[in-house]
């Protein structure tokens, strides 16, 4: 039985003309209530994470007088992480929601409300496990199929495409900890087509800007995030600067490409195991292993971890940063392939960083700032397939109006290499999808 809830298409719009304020006022406090909501839930599952990580990985390890992050600790955990992964989409109603991967950021029907509680246990769980996957795609999940049953429970002659695109913008606003993500998401998803309503791109947006302000400040009033690296500022950028923005894009690109193409090759040979209680620990094993391989910094998420290699950019030598890179990114395949719940976009983001910093160790010449903004683009580029949100992520990394620049001219030929070619999702049949 499918877990989606169906939702009817809204009609095409006929040509637009701008809105009334009338119409667009309607929006304002489910957009706002919608926003503050999809934030608190996001933080709450973050906070879970974090002191479910704390415990296995310092408490327990600190107990029994071992090494937090040694290889035996790493393989057994991520082992443990599996198996208890496996045993909620076993047994949890609705197993933990469809295959991740065929879930991408966003645009899919609801989920009905008795998958959710299984969906946000299994992503705690791998974000405390340390599975090289981020938050964003169950909690965006979880956050329209809330968003959605209790719209319509409140507000029954609501139309159902408002609460999806408000929980959507909203999730994505919290998690960036800026609206402008969501602005740059949703725009490029109405992009070709039909508007849901009469009136200008701007005045489709009204709602789902306001819900991503929402939750934008709520989690910064709260948590206080920030992309920010702390990388030195980038001056004028010169010569040298735009040849490395783009060479570094491009070879980005083509090697992150090596892992999507691969992408439903190991997809499909985990489902010959055929139960997630095989596909699940055996995925957590290997993962163990690359942990033990490339160490601490290549778990998790990777965000609190590109932030340490950005740190100290001659911290670590070539081979050290191509390791990261090469493990980093076999990581994300395994994870998003054997049915860990999470998404791909932050893990992505370290193997960019890595890209870049490796980069700059080969050639000193290439600026550790362009290297990182530019290798983070590239992987995006290749494994997201959606241009706004990589160019946006790549450049708010780095702290410098000039990086902007670099990275609009260093996106269109990256974006040559990987248009038209597969993208990491599958169909629901397990294609490529391009």
């Amino acid at each position: 039985m499918s877990t989606h809830t169906e939702i009817e298409p809204p009609p095409p719009s006929e040509p637009s003309s701008a809105v009334s304020a009338r119409t667009l006022l309607p929006f304002v406090l489910p957009a706002l209530v919608v926003g503050v909501g999809c934030s608190l839930l996001f933080l709450a599952l973050d906070r879970i994470a974090e002191e479910l990580a704390g415990l296995v990985w310092e408490d327990l390890p600190d107990a029994l007088g071992i090494g937090g992050y040694s290889a035996l600790w790493i393989i057994v955990m991520l082992t443990v992480t599996g198996v208890l992964v496996g045993l909620v989409v076993w047994k949890a109603p609705g197993h933990a929601g469809p295959d991740p991967a065929t879930m991408g950021l966003g645009g899919e029907a609801p989920l009905p409300p008795y998958v959710l509680p299984g969906l946000a246990l299994a992503a705690a769980l791998m974000l405390a496990g340390g599975p090289s996957l981020g938050p964003e795609n169950p909690i965006i999940a979880v956050n329209v199929g809330l968003a959605f049953w209790l719209g319509k429970k409140l507000v029954p002659d609501s139309p159902a495409t408002m609460w999806v695109s408000l929980a959507t913008a909203a999730t994505v606003g919290a998690l960036f900890g800026t609206p402008i993500a969501a602005a740059l998401l949703v725009s490029e998803t109405l992009a070709g087509k039909a508007m849901p309503m009469k009136g200008s791109l701007w005045d489709n947006m009204f709602g789902p800007l306001l819900a991503a302000a929402a939750g934008s400040m709520t989690t910064s009033l709260v948590a206080s995030p920030s992309f920010d690296l702390g990388l030195p500022p980038l001056g004028d950028p010169d010569w040298v600067d735009l040849l490395s923005a783009i060479v570094v894009a491009c070879a980005a690109a083509v090697f992150a490409m090596t892992a999507v193409y691969a992408f439903p090759h190991v997809h499909r040979a985990f489902g010959r195991l055929g139960h997630p209680m095989l596909t699940l620990p055996l995925g957590g094993l290997l993962l163990g292993l690359l942990g033990a391989l490339g160490g601490e910094l290549t778990l998790f998420k990777g965000l609190a971890e590109v932030k340490e290699i950005a740190g100290s950019p001659d911290g670590w030598s070539a081979g050290e940063f191509a390791l990261m890179t090469v493990v980093k990114l076999a990581a994300l395949l395994i994870a998003a392939t054997c049915g860990f719940r999470g998404g791909r976009i932050f893990p992505a983001v370290f193997v960019g960083a890595a890209f870049g910093l490796f980069a700059h160790a080969v050639v000193p010449a290439v600026n550790p700032s362009v290297g990182i903004a530019a290798g983070v683009l590239g992987v995006l580029l290749a494994v997201t397939r959606q241009g706004w949100v990589s160019l946006f992520t790549a450049a708010v990394l780095v702290a410098s109006p000039a990086i902007i620049a670099l990275m609009c001219i260093a996106s269109l030929p990256a974006w040559l290499l990987v248009t038209g070619r597969p993208q990491m999702q599958l169909s629901e049949d397990g294609a490529a999808i391009r």
